[in-house]
This record gives structure tokens, C-alpha cells and sequence, in this order.
């Protein structure tokens, strides 16, 4: 019943913002379009149709919340009205009451708050769908003293998640049903993997670890900057951090005018995200605006400052692999390599023919060679190649469609900073030494350092395994011959009974053919 009252709850909130005009238009099941006609009768709607999705998924809670911030990342998909005004979800989702913060905080330590923190802002400074920031003052074992950030969870987020998502897929199950494009958007398992990111982000320990990997794997590119952990002052639901001062990458005017070089920004921008994904296979997946800052401190001028770290993506040898040579292929213009990679991969079906996939990416890649290098989108080309692997009935791993959604964002920051950036001018070295170095020297090395204490324990037992391997493969080889010897035997008596049995089918047929005639005679 809960369930129930919450869909007519959802479905209240719909109607009353309009969203009936964004959502319903596709379906065609005329008793929905005629009963959504009856409800919105006399209903006047002024706030533009962005403000309304907003203000709705603020209403329905958290979770919708964190679905409006997924959606605001795709402006690839969504009109421009539409995008804008979700992006004030990032970072703008109304607070909750900071006693309540400060209750958790003192439930996760079991000390009062005073003995935690010199210092402590009850006024939040971020307040997302997942979670809120107070700034605080931290006194170390040591004595000394460090502006943190102290990140809480909302109170009772996994029964409201858990239960709206257990709602939310029931509705995806009657969105494929009845909408004309439902099947095609795939609306359970895009349900499916939004409980996955949401459920890691419920953990903020989890996110903790992501942080420090992420500071370990960029310390001496010193293009990025990543607060520290405090471990000591780690929860599920709590999480104290380094306080990093910088500004919004979306007050554009306020960098420029501190002096900082806006295109090299823009590119280091670029070599950050290709420095995750194919150096350490390790990224930062939820990068908008609302994640990321940059520096005016004097020591760490113009350099990038992220935050956020509840959703990461890891990437295999293999994935890394794929993505570069896919990327090197495209831009030959290589169509043969990239079908190729596709069967290679295992994400095509075996009996999949090659020159028909061949021609199917030709037909979707070509149109893109028509236009200035520095105009393509390899966010779109990834999602084309996606969208051309779907329909040859391939599956293509969550981690991929993590990875195309970052780096549309990432794009997408890079050409508001740059209108002019080459995307893959700057990538395109990157990836060539990526290349260079999986066939190369190096690469042999670090694979047989890896390998070396395994060799190291291995090797003094040679010799007897190889003593133990001459020693009872005699008998094991008589066995086998043994085994040989009478499936050979069975084998021939079931070839003699069928030659047999085939010679007097086939006389029988000659007798039965031959008698009639002799008759006659």
C-alpha cells in the first residue's frame, strides 16, 4: 500500500508541474493520453519547463534529486532550457537541519561534537541529494590544527532510496510496456545501474578510499589537487577531509581575471581525464561543474581541485586496450580495425560478419570527417560506436557507459573553457605512448617485476615437479593408451553394425525394386 500511495504520490507531482508534456508525448496507449488530458484540465502552467522538472524532483525527494543531477550531465541528449536548470541540482538541493548533522556526527564517534572539532560551522556551505558539508576545525594527535571539511550523510537515505528505487523499477517495467520508445531506452537496466552508483555512495568510507587512490595515482602530475583524509574521523556516515579553498569552475569570469591561462586549463583538463583512464584505469566519474574548482593560492595557481569522489570508474587492460586502439582506428579512418576490435573484444557475437559490421560504423563515423578536426566530439563517437555495437546484440559493459558519460562532461568543460580546443590534438599524443608503451621494453619489464616473486617461489620447486611429472607419466600414459585402445574398440563395432546395417537397407530396397519385374517376367 505504500508502494501504491507513493506511485499516485509521484504521479500527483507530475500533473501538477506538467511534466505529463515531457514525459507523456511518447506514450500510445490512448486511455493514458486521455486520461492525462482529463487531470490537467484548466491547469495553467507559467514557469518554464525546466524550472518545473526541477522544482518536481526537488518535491519527490533525494533520490529523484541525484537522478535530475544524472540527467543534467547528458546535454547531449537534453535541450539546452532543460539541462541548465537541472545543473542547479549539483550543488543547490535544499539542506537539511544541521542539528541533525551534528547528532550523526556525535552517534558515529560517540564523543560530544566539542571534543571533536576546535571549531565547528553549523551552517552548511554544499548541500547535495547524498549528503552535506560544514566547514570545521580539526586539532590533530600532534596539537596542531587544520581546516577540514566534514562531509554527513541525510538521515535515513537507504529506506528512501531502497524504496523509491524498488518504485522506480516497477515504473520502468510500465514505461517499457507502454511507451513507444521504452523498449529502446532500456529503462530497467538504466534503473539497475543508478542503484548500483547510488548504493556506493551510501558509503562514505568507500568514498574516502577513492579519494586517497585518486590523490596517490595524481600526486606528481601537479595539474590536480585532492583534499586528504582524515582516517581517524572516517564513518559510513561522516567524513572529514582537507578543506580545499579554490573557485567554481563555472565563475569563468572571476578565474579569467585572476590571471589564470584559460586554454591551458582547458587542456590540462583533458590530459587529467586521459591520465586516469588509460595510465591507472582508475577515473573520477561524476565530474560537473559543481565537482571541480581551480586554484588561486600562489603555490598552487591554476591547477584543478577536485571534490566528490562517490562514483569512480575502473577500467582492465583489456578495456584500456580496446578504447585507445579504437580511438587510433577511428581517426585512420580505419573501419575494418574497428569492427575487428568489436569481435575481438568478445562483444560481438562469434558468427558476426565483419564487412557488414565494417559498413554499419563506416555509415556512422564517416559524416564526422566532414568538418574541422577540432569540431569532433569523441564523447559522441564513443556513443555511436556504443549505439552501433547494440544493435549487433552486444551488451556493452557499465564501466564504458561511465566512461562516455565523463567524457562528454569532460569535453564538454574543456570547449566552455576553449571553444577552439582540439580534443584530439591533445589526446592524441597521450594515446600514442600509451600504445608505444604496452608493446615495448618497458612494458616487458614491468610485467616480469610483477610476476617475480611469484617466479622466485616457483623456481626452487622445479625440480621436483619436474621429477614427479617424468615419474608418473608412464603409467598415466599407459592408462590413457588403455582408454584409447577401447574407445577404438567400441568405435569400430558401432562402424561395422552401421556398415552392416546400411549394406542390407540398401540390398533390401535392390530385392524390393527387382522382385516386381521378375514377376512380370
Amino acid at each position: 500500500m505504500r508502494r501504491i500511495a507513493r506511485g499516485f504520490f509521484i504521479v500527483w507531482v507530475a500533473l501538477r508541474y506538467g511534466l505529463d508534456e515531457l514525459v507523456l508525448t511518447s506514450f500510445q496507449n490512448p486511455l493514458i493520453r486521455r486520461l492525462a488530458r482529463i487531470l490537467t484540465l484548466g491547469r495553467r502552467l507559467e514557469a518554464p519547463r525546466g524550472q518545473r522538472l526541477r522544482e518536481a524532483l526537488e518535491s519527490l525527494g533525494p533520490i529523484f534529486v541525484k537522478f535530475g543531477q544524472v540527467l543534467s550531465t547528458r546535454r547531449d541528449l537534453l535541450p539546452p532550457d532543460i539541462a541548465d536548470e537541472l545543473a542547479w541540482l549539483q550543488d543547490r538541493v535544499p539542506p537539511f537541519d544541521s542539528a541533525i548533522a551534528v547528532a550523526t556526527i556525535e552517534r558515529a564517534f560517540r564523543r560530544p561534537i566539542a571534543e571533536i572539532f576546535e571549531q565547528f560551522d553549523t551552517t552548511p556551505v554544499a548541500s547535495a541529494s547524498i549528503a552535506q558539508v560544514h566547514f570545521a576545525t580539526l586539532r590533530l594527535p600532534d596539537g596542531s590544527l587544520r581546516e577540514v571539511a566534514v562531509k554527513v550523510l541525510r538521515p535515513g537515505m537507504r529506506k528512501v532510496i531502497d524504496k523509491d528505487l524498488e518504485l522506480m523499477a516497477m515504473m520502468a517495467g510500465w514505461v517499457e510496456g507502454l511507451s513507444a520508445d521504452g523498449k529502446r531506452l532500456k529503462p530497467r537496466q538504466v534503473v539497475a545501474e543508478f542503484d548500483k552508483y547510488l548504493h556506493d555512495e551510501l558509503d562514505l568510507v568507500r568514498e574516502a578510499a577513492n579519494a586517497a587512490q585518486l590523490r596517490r595515482n595524481m600526486a606528481k602530475l601537479d595539474m590536480l589537487l585532492i583534499p586528504e583524509m582524515f582516517w581517524d574521523w572516517c564513518h559510513p556516515e561522516v567524513m572529514v577531509m582537507e578543506r580545499m579553498k579554490g573557485v567554481p569552475i563555472a565563475q569563468l569570469d572571476r578565474i579569467r581575471a585572476a590571471g589564470v591561462d584559460i586554454k591551458k586549463l582547458a587542456r590540462d583538463g583533458v590530459t587529467i581525464f586521459f591520465t586516469q583512464v588509460f595510465r591507472d584505469g582508475f577515473f573520477h566519474g561524476d565530474m560537473h561543474p559543481g565537482n571541480i574548482q581551480v586554484s588561486l593560492a600562489p603555490e598552487t595557481f591554476g591547477r584543478y581541485i577536485a571534490l566528490d569522489f562517490g562514483i569512480v570508474g575502473t577500467l582492465t587492460e583489456s578495456d584500456k586496450e580496446y578504447l585507445a586502439q579504437n580511438f587510433a582506428a577511428f581517426f585512420r579512418r580505419d573501419y575494418k580495425r574497428v569492427a575487428e576490435l568489436h569481435l575481438e573484444s568478445g562483444w560481438v557475437p562469434p558468427g558476426t560478419r565483419i564487412d557488414e559490421l565494417e559498413a554499419a560504423i563506416r555509415t556512422v563515423c564517416e559524416p564526422y570527417f566532414d568538418r574541422p578536426l577540432r569540431q569532433i566530439s569523441l564523447g559522441m563517437v564513443l556513443m555511436r560506436l556504443f549505439q552501433t555495437s547494440r544493435r549487433f546484440h552486444v551488451e556493452i559493459q557499465p564501466q564504458l557507459v561511465l566512461l562516455q558519460k565523463t567524457l562528454l562532461n569532460i569535453e564538454g568543460l574543456g570547449r566552455q573553457l576553449d571553444p577552439e580546443l582540439d580534443l584530439w590534438a591533445t589526446a592524441k599524443p597521450f594515446l600514442e605512448k600509451w600504445m608505444a608503451d604496452q608493446i615495448g621494453p618497458r612494458k616487458l619489464w614491468e610485467q616480469l617485476r610483477a610476476e617475480g616473486p611469484r617466479y622466485a617461489k616457483l623456481l626452487p620447486q622445479l625440480p621436483r615437479l619436474l621429477h614427479d611429472y617424468l615419474a608418473q607419466r608412464p603409467g598415466d600414459d599407459r592408462r590413457e593408451l588403455q582408454e584409447l585402445l577401447a574407445a577404438h574398440k567400441r568405435t569400430h563395432r558401432l562402424l561395422q553394425a552401421v556398415i552392416w546395417g546400411g549394406t542390407g537397407f540398401v540390398l533390401g530396397m535392390l530385392v524390393m525394386q527387382v522382385l516386381p519385374r521378375l514377376h512380370w517376367l
